[in-house]
């Protein structure tokens, strides 16, 4: 499907996609043809906003044969491709499942607001570190990549995740002595007798559906935790669908994008947080950090 635009409101399109887009199936395409100046007056940005919408991907603009329009190809995305579908069965995060093949950390928004808040925290000051939910340890690279195999090493990292195939990913994927990588239920880390740490990392896990997040995160923070250890904690406002990372958060019951419990998490984590003495910021887009360390 195709349509020309000519000095186009962006009311004009954003009707046109509302009504179009959502009958197409999987792969089609939906083309804009518009005059550059059009599309430099609206911006790119807009237009990949635009895609992310409805569920589509913004390829790469090219010229009509005539080099009067600029042509925006958008093309739908599957959205039953998606691990969020899989059947609880199934080894939802393991390494042979849809979630194992992404990377986060590949997309730029995501890396610029972890490595941030990994700043925020002073991490090349941090001891013994402590992720929950490290699946096949991307944030832990990143870490690596950031502070330096010479100062990586002076540390201590611990990961635990329940996915037995995801940890032994990890585990053949760093050859530093200075990580320990652990398959365990995170419901029951009194077994592990993991000692006390400098950092608690969580990004995207104890907001599943079998961990009591509250309880949880209260119990980490007080048997876990030194008294001047700092946190990390990443909240999901985004769905992954078709290999693409796309902005808003999905509640249960509702068709568009909903906050109301992310947010909810938040608030409770940055109150409890402060009621102990840290200064606690909140950052990120798809992926919402909440960063917190000790007041000095």
């Amino acid at each position: 499907m195709t349509q020309q635009f000519f000095r186009p409101t962006v009311q004009e399109i954003l009707k046109f996609f509302r009504k179009n887009s959502p009958s197409l199936k999987a792969g089609a395409i939906l083309t804009l043809q518009l005059q550059e100046e059009d599309i430099s007056k609206i911006g790119y940005k807009a237009f990949t906003d635009l895609a992310q919408l409805f569920f589509m991907r913004l390829k790469t603009p090219r010229y009509d044969t005539k080099g009067q329009y600029i042509s925006l190809d958008f093309e739908k995305l599957n959205t039953e491709n998606s691990f969020h579908k899989l059947q609880q069965d199934k080894e939802k995060y393991g390494k042979e499942s849809p979630f194992f093949s992404l990377d986060k950390t590949a997309q730029f928004s995501f890396l610029y607001a972890y490595e941030e808040a990994l700043k925020f925290v002073a991490i090349q000051d941090r001891k013994r570190i402590f992720n929950a939910g490290i699946n096949k340890g991307d944030e832990f690279r990143v870490i690596k990549e950031l502070i330096g195999i010479e100062n990586f090493v002076k540390q201590e990292y611990v990961g635990v995740d329940y996915s037995k195939s995801a940890i032994e990913y990890a585990t053949e994927s760093f050859q530093e002595k200075n990580i320990r990588f652990i398959a365990h239920d995170l419901n029951d880390l009194e077994s592990l007798e993991l000692g006390r740490f400098d950092l608690f990392i969580s990004i995207g896990t104890l907001q599943s559906s079998g961990i009591n997040f509250n309880q949880k995160f209260m119990e980490i923070y007080q048997n876990y935790l030194h008294k001047d250890a700092a946190v990390i904690l990443g909240f999901p406002n985004c769905r992954w669908i078709d290999g693409e990372m796309i902005y808003g958060a999905k509640a249960p019951n509702y068709s568009f994008s909903e906050m109301s419990l992310v947010l909810k998490d938040i608030h409770f984590c940055k109150k409890y947080l402060q009621q102990k003495g840290y200064r606690v910021v909140v950052t990120g887009k798809e992926y919402l950090f909440l960063s917190a360390r000790k007041l000095s």
